[in-house]
C-alpha cells in the first residue's frame, strides 16, 4: 500500500534516527525511571517544598517579635528600627545568596545549586535555635539568607525549565501557593507555642521546624533529572533528551519530544554561536535577543512585587492587629487567619494562569491593591472602633488580589522572559531585586509607622497604581507559548521594529523548532541547516515545518 508524503517523510525521519545507534544507547544508559505524570508530580512537590519553606522562613518572625519569651532574650527589638533590622537583614543574606548563583547557578547546575542553599539553610536555622544574644541572631538571619537566596534564584528557573508550556504556568503558581503555604504553617505554630509562656522553646521550636522542609528536597532531590535545557548548554546531549523524553513518557522516537529536544537546541546553538561562555556584559546586548530588555522586565517584575507592600503584613500581621486594638491572644488568631486565608487565595490563580494569561492578573492584583491601600489610609485616619474592624477585614482583601495577582507571578515570569544563554545570571539579578526591595520595605515599615502611621498606605497605594500602566504597556504575554517560543517572539518584535508586547498577542508567531522561527532567530542566514546540525552532534534531524507548525501540549 502506498504511504502519503507524511508518512514518507515520517519513515524516513525515523530511519536517521534507527542508524544513530550510539546516540540512542546513550540515551537509554540515562534512562529515568520516573516518567511522565510521576516525574512532573515529584518535580513539583520538590520545588514546592522549597517554596514552602521560603514561605516558613518568611513568616515565623511575624508573632515571635512580640513573644515574652523572644522579648527576654532579644530586648533591643523594642526599638522599632532594631526590630525592623532583625527582620530585613534576613533579605540581605538572601540577596547575597540570590547574586552568588550569578558565578555558579551555570557553572554547578540547577539541583546542586538547590542542595547547596538548603544545606546553608539548615546550618542558618541551627544558628537561630540556638542564638541567646541579638548580635548572634542578626548572623544566623543572615546565614539562613544565603541560602534562602540561592534557592529563590534557582527553584523558579529549574521548574520551568523542566515544565509542560501549556501547564508551565499553573505548576508554578503552586509554588506561590506553597509559599503561603508555609506562611499558614508557620502563623499556627506559633500560635500553638505562645502557650509555652515560660520557656525559650516558644520561639526556638518554631524557628527550628523549617529544617524539616529542608531535609525533605535534600531526601527526594537525587532521585529527579537534571534540567534538559541546562544539560544541552553543558553539552551533554543524551541526557538531555533522556530528560525530554521522560517528560513526556515517550519514546526517542517520538515527533514530539524531538520538536520539544530540536527547539531546545537551537536556542542552545544561536546562543553559543557567539561565545562559548557568557560574558555578564550580554545582559546589556540588544539585537535579536533583547537581553537587556528582558532581563530589565525579570528585575522590574521582582521589584514590584515588594513594592506592592505584602510584607507589611507577612512580617508584620500580629503587631498590625495589635495596633488595630486587637488584644494579644486574638491578634495571634486572626495572623493565623489572615495565613490561611492567603493561602486559599492563592490557589484561585493556579486555575486562571493559563486561561487568561499572565497580564491580566497582573493589571487585576494591581488595581485591587492600589485601592484596598487608598481604603486602610482612609479608615486609618478616622480611627474608631468600626474603622479598625474594617481595616482588620481589608488586610485580608488585600492578601487576597495579591494572591491571586502577583504572589507567583514574580517567579513565573522572570524564569519565562529571558533566553537560556543568559536565564542563569538574570534569575540571580531579578532574585536580588526582589531581596533588595524586600529589605527596603521591611526596614522602612517600623519607623514608617511610627513616624506618618495610616500615611504608609498612601505611599503604597501610589506605587500600586504606578505599576498598572508599565505592565500594561511593556510587560508582553507567556501564557501558552516554550521558553524558546519568547526567543522568536523578541527577535521578531526587533525585526518588525515594533512593541514585543503586541508580537506576543499575535498568534502568526511561528513555533520554535519550525524552519521559520530559525530564520527570524538568525540561525540559517549563514550556515546551511544540513551543517548546522552537524556542528551541534546532533542524531535527530530537524522537525519538518509541517510538524513545527502544530503547537504542542507537551512541548516544555
Amino acid at each position: 500500500m502506498a504511504l502519503s508524503k507524511e508518512q514518507e517523510k515520517h519513515t524516513e525521519h525515523l530511519d536517521d534516527i534507527s542508524h544513530n545507534a550510539q546516540f540512542q544507547a546513550e540515551v537509554d544508559s540515562h534512562a529515568l525511571s520516573l516518567r511522565g505524570r510521576k516525574l512532573t508530580l515529584t518535580l513539583a512537590f520538590v520545588t514546592g517544598t522549597g517554596f514552602t519553606l521560603f514561605g516558613y522562613d518568611q513568616g515565623v518572625m511575624s508573632a515571635l517579635l512580640s513573644a515574652n519569651q523572644f522579648d527576654i532574650v532579644f530586648p533591643q527589638t523594642r526599638d522599632p528600627t532594631l526590630q525592623s533590622f532583625l527582620v530585613a537583614i534576613y533579605e540581605i543574606g538572601c540577596l547575597v545568596g540570590a547574586l552568588s548563583t550569578l558565578f555558579i547557578g551555570d557553572r554547578l547546575g540547577r539541583r546542586r545549586v538547590i542542595v547547596i542553599g538548603c544545606i546553608i539553610m539548615i546550618i542558618g536555622a541551627i544558628l537561630q535555635t540556638a542564638s541567646y544574644g541579638y548580635a548572634q541572631m542578626i548572623v544566623a538571619r543572615i546565614v539562613t539568607g544565603l541560602g534562602n537566596g540561592m534557592n529563590t534564584s534557582t527553584v523558579p528557573a529549574y521548574h520551568a525549565e523542566c515544565s509542560p508550556a501549556d501547564r508551565r504556568g499553573s505548576l508554578i503558581m503552586i509554588e506561590g501557593s506553597l509559599i503561603t503555604l508555609g506562611i499558614m504553617i508557620s502563623c499556627w505554630i506559633d500560635f500553638a507555642f505562645f502557650w509555652i509562656s515560660g520557656s525559650s522553646a516558644q520561639w526556638r521550636v518554631p524557628i527550628a521546624l523549617q529544617i524539616v522542609f529542608a531535609l525533605i528536597v535534600l531526601g527526594i532531590i537525587p532521585a529527579l533529572p537534571e534540567s534538559p535545557r541546562w544539560l544541552m548548554k553543558a553539552d551533554r546531549p543524551a541526557e538531555a533528551m533522556a530528560v525530554v523524553s521522560a517528560l513526556a513518557d515517550k519514546p526517542l522516537s517520538d515527533p514530539d519530544v524531538q520538536r520539544t529536544f530540536n527547539g531546545i537546541r537551537e536556542a542552545v546553538a544561536m546562543e553559543s554561536s557567539k561565545e562559548a561562555q557568557m560574558s555578564f556584559s550580554e545582559i546589556f546586548t540588544g539585537g535579536r535577543s533583547q537581553n537587556f530588555r528582558r532581563v530589565t522586565l525579570g528585575v522590574v517584575i521582582q521589584c514590584f512585587q515588594q513594592i506592592t507592600g505584602i510584607n507589611l503584613i507577612t512580617y508584620y500581621a500580629t503587631l498590625l492587629f495589635e495596633r488595630l486594638g486587637i488584644s494579644d491572644v486574638n491578634s495571634r488568631i486572626l495572623a493565623a487567619c489572615n495565613g490561611t486565608e492567603y493561602f486559599l487565595a492563592s490557589l484561585i490563580a493556579i486555575s486562571l494562569i493559563d486561561k487568561i494569561g499572565r497580564r491580566k492578573l497582573m493589571l487585576f492584583g494591581a488595581t485591587g491593591q492600589c485601592l484596598t491601600m487608598v481604603l486602610l489610609a482612609i479608615l486609618g485616619s478616622i480611627d474608631n472602633s468600626a474603622s479598625q474592624i474594617v481595616s482588620a477585614v481589608l488586610l485580608f482583601v488585600f492578601n487576597s488580589f495579591f494572591a491571586v495577582g502577583w504572589l507567583g507571578m514574580t517567579w513565573l515570569y522572570p524564569a519565562e522572559i529571558t533566553g537560556l544563554r543568559v536565564r542563569g545570571a538574570a534569575n540571580a539579578l531579578s532574585t536580588a531585586s526582589n531581596w533588595t526591595f524586600n529589605f527596603l520595605v521591611v526596614m522602612i515599615t517600623g519607623p514608617s509607622f511610627n513616624n506618618i502611621s495610616w500615611g504608609t498606605y498612601i505611599v503604597f497605594a501610589s506605587l500600586n497604581a504606578l505599576i498598572i500602566p508599565i505592565v500594561y504597556f511593556f510587560f508582553p504575554e507567556t501564557a501558552g507559548r516554550s521558553l524558546e517560543d519568547m526567543d522568536v517572539v523578541f527577535a521578531l518584535a526587533y525585526l518588525e521594529k515594533v512593541s514585543p508586547v503586541g508580537v506576543s498577542l499575535r498568534k502568526d508567531v511561528p513555533l520554535a523548532g519550525s524552519k521559520e522561527a530559525e530564520e527570524i532567530l538568525g540561525i540559517t542566514s549563514s550556515t546551511p541547516r544540513n551543517e548546522t546540525d552537524e556542528k551541534r552532534n546532533s542524531p535527530l534531524p530537524p522537525p519538518s515545518s509541517e510538524e513545527g507548525g502544530n503547537r504542542d501540549n507537551l512541548q516544555v
